[in-house]
């Protein structure tokens, strides 16, 4: 990003915050690992009948696959 505004370091300030206090969740990775990244999207432009506003989500899958 050439310029990051206020919104964007609050955002990573979050996602570090979070990453601190999930250390204990066992999260980890090796050399030798194998893992799948899968994320899907969604969005309805002025969807909302009351005041026609867009909504929209994602969703993001990060797991370890099992390889025999």
């Amino acid at each position: 990003m050439l310029a990051p505004t206020y919104s964007h370091w609050t955002a990573v300030k979050r996602i570090l915050y979070y990453l601190k206090g999930a250390k204990s969740y066992g999260f980890h990775i090796t050399r030798g690992s194998s893992f799948a990244l899968y994320g899907f999207i969604d969005a309805d432009w002025a969807g909302s009948i009351d005041d026609r506003k867009s909504t929209g989500g994602y969703l993001i899958f990060f797991y370890q696959m099992s390889i025999s």
